[in-house]
């Protein structure tokens, strides 16, 4: 997804303003505030939305032009706008101008993506909240999700741009090809290839338009990416036209998010350990005799297969032999979080950077793309006067000077950390071009915002059971065009209409037969008994651990109680929302339920089993156990129902959902944990966006 942004707080006439732009200041690619380096322990806290701490605050309660049905006045306390129904039976659009569908996948990813969040106190980077945390935990699977995002946002760019180059290159598009070329051998002629660039570059951060007349769209899997023409997709239908493979879906970006899930499967060594499934979940430490105390460590199995490859060639292994091993480990694992929090750096900047030309609701439209083309438009003049020799005499300058320079580099340097503190943050680019523009998470914490403000909490993503069908997509115009009068890829509809039918061949289609043997993991008739006996002996063992948790409860194990109700029965009903949450608190069954009618808006949690028939709405006969003002969380955090060993078991054993946790904790350090929480994401959503807290990512 793409936004664009803003810079200042927002004013109260800033939706009457499409572009966004109030002052120069706006668009020039300087800091919003200094506060950082010049107040850097000045704290400020807001209570409710209304009091616009940040940008995304004040654009969540501005009074926006286009409106969905999120955006519309209600009176009622919490409007139910479609919660738990079918797909087709939501309004659409819940948000102006965004489609659902747009929406739930920023929803789906930012559910992925954010575990962990908590108050900040002092300015934030931007004017924007929800930014990555330096000390950001590390985990597997946190490294997983990252890897994956990855994939989706600059992998995939990427080979979109791969494939736009090797389409004008092929001369397939004859006209297309043949108007670059012109131009760029005249403006050689003339020496005015620097010019022509960033003019060109220019005017496609400016004017969106010229972007699908000099790069028309094509869907990515029907390009090949030697020929630039039609290819038949590697999944053997054209089911999605934003995925690499082009494989069917029953949402839109579901195909590329399993193309990611598909993209980390195939890596070794960590990433291994990635794919079993370890999160930052917070899993309670294993009680012995629990289910997670008693299942073996996947990563641990994959780390003997390798030992014993190495013992069967002859080697010795194992940390006594080999004295590489510990330090070795050691060292890669060490290097984990930063490699992690560089990676999610670099998706951050991607993100940034597309939202910023391809705006989105209810970000303004203009005023990144002013501010970008203002730094390109000076080089337009400057290449006109500034010769290659003169060029190259000053990238030979700064190399030397970069080089050589350390007697006068490093002194500056001591000198600006002394004189001016975390100067380095005001440099940065979501504080300087990119000030503002928010990443794709900080776009959704904003929708989910309007829907709160408007008390119409935006519903959650639809799911659907059944595989998505194996036909073609229908194909719009936005998704394939060509420039002028040829046709989309230089092809015949006869040759499209074929490329895009489903071929149930295509997709186990290999390099040779080399590769289908390595492939292959065929382990026959008597394999497969032996393997659904270990499933049926492992599925009678986990339902008898399961079943100790009850005993064990009793008796106060705390442990036991936090994972009593963690898989639901088959036949229960899970579907709660928008207030009211199904969930278990210190082992007892009732609700969470959050009310905004009251004096001061709450969480609270009650045992109540009357909430599931009539709801906890404008009720004064509750009695909770406890309530947390909304104002006075400072913390949230997404728990496991199970380890992440144990979670993996049951998966395979009993091919159901563990319904996980969620802890809350208040400014004064006091953490509510609620457990069995069948709708997590869902709660974990409302609390983060209902409140006037400025959040930052753990």
């Amino acid at each position: 997804m793409s936004a664009d942004g803003y810079t200042n707080q927002a004013g109260p006439d800033q939706g009457q303003n499409v572009t966004g732009v109030r002052s120069m200041l706006d668009v020039l690619p300087v800091p919003s505030t200094t506060q950082p380096v010049t107040e850097p322990d000045k704290h400020e806290t807001a209570n409710t939305l209304t009091d616009e701490p940040t940008l995304s605050h004040a654009l969540a309660t501005d009074d926006h032009e286009e409106k969905g049905l999120a955006q519309r006045e209600h009176d009622e306390e919490v409007v139910d706008l479609g919660w738990n129904e079918k797909k087709q039976e939501i309004a659409a659009p819940l948000v102006g101008g965004l489609e659902n569908e747009d929406l739930w996948l920023l929803v789906r990813r930012f559910n992925k993506q954010i575990y962990h969040v908590k108050e900040v106190p002092t300015a934030v980077p931007g004017d924007l909240d929800l930014n990555i945390a330096d000390e950001e935990e590390f985990s597997p699977d946190k490294l997983r999700a990252g890897i994956e995002r990855f994939y989706m946002t600059v992998v995939v760019g990427l080979l979109a741009a791969v494939k736009h180059t090797v389409r004008l290159r092929s001369w397939r598009e004859t006209r297309r090809t043949s108007c670059f070329c012109a131009a760029y051998f005249v403006a050689w002629i003339f020496d005015l290839i620097v010019p022509l660039l960033t003019l060109t570059l220019a005017t496609l951060i400016v004017y969106p338009r010229s972007r699908e007349v000099l790069f028309p769209p094509a869907p990515l899997a029907l390009v090949d990416g030697k020929t630039g023409g039609v290819q038949k997709p590697k999944s053997g239908v054209l089911g999605s036209t934003d995925s690499s493979t082009g494989a069917p879906q029953n949402f839109k970006g579901e195909a590329v998010e399993q193309e990611a899930s598909s993209f980390v499967n195939g890596f070794t060594s960590i990433v291994v350990t990635s794919a079993t499934g370890k999160n930052p979940d917070a899993a309670a430490p294993a009680e012995k005799g629990s289910p997670d105390d008693s299942v073996p460590d996947p990563t641990g199995v994959a780390v003997a297969a390798a030992e014993a490859k190495d013992i069967s060639a002859g080697g010795k292994a194992g940390a006594k032999h080999d004295k590489t091993k510990v330090p070795v480990e050691t060292a890669m694992w060490t290097k984990m979080r930063p490699i992690m929090h560089g990676i999610a750096d670099v998706a951050d900047t991607w993100e940034r950077f597309a939202n910023a030309l391809s705006p989105t609701p209810p970000f303004p439209r203009d005023i990144y793309r002013l501010r970008l083309a203002a730094l390109v438009a000076p080089l337009v003049l400057i290449s006109l006067f500034v010769t290659s020799y003169m060029f190259m005499k000053g990238v030979t300058f700064g190399v030397g000077f970069g080089f050589f320079g350390d007697p006068i580099i490093n002194p500056g340097l001591k000198w600006l950390n002394h004189t001016f503190p975390n100067w380095q943050k005001l440099l940065e680019l979501r504080n300087t071009i990119l000030k503002g523009v928010p990443t794709n998470a900080q776009l959704t914490i904003t929708l989910l915002r309007i829907g709160e403000a408007n008390k119409a909490p935006l519903p959650p993503p639809p799911s659907i059971q059944e595989p998505p069908p194996e036909k073609p997509t229908h194909v719009t115009d936005s998704e394939l065009r060509a420039t002028g009068a040829e046709p989309p890829l230089n092809a015949t509809e006869e040759e499209l209409r074929e490329a895009m039918e489903h071929d149930p061949h295509t997709a186990h289609e290999t390099g040779g037969a080399d590769i289908d043997a390595a492939k292959g993991s065929k382990h026959g008739k008597r394999g497969g008994k032996i393997v659904s006996f270990f499933k049926g002996t492992t599925k009678g063992a986990v339902k008898t651990l399961i079943g100790t948790d009850h005993a064990r409860a009793k008796v106060g194990s705390h442990h036991a109680k936090n994972r009593l109700g963690a898989i639901p029965r088959p036949d229960s009903s899970n579907l709660t929302g928008p207030i009211d949450f199904k969930a278990r608190h210190d082992g007892h069954k009732g609700h969470v339920y959050i009310t905004t009618k009251s004096t001061i808006p709450a969480v609270a949690f009650s045992t109540d089993s009357t909430i599931e028939k009539i709801g906890s709405q404008e009720r004064e006969d509750l009695h909770p156990q406890w309530t947390i003002a909304i104002n006075d969380i400072a913390e949230l955090r997404k728990v496991g129902g199970y380890g992440w060993k144990a979670k993996i078991v049951v998966g395979w054993s009993l091919g159901r959902e563990v319904a996980d946790g969620l802890e809350i904790t208040d400014r004064a350090g006091n953490t509510r944990r609620v457990t069995a929480l069948p709708m997590r994401d869902e709660l974990f959503n409302r609390l983060v966006a209902i409140g006037g807290q400025k959040w930052e990512a753990w």
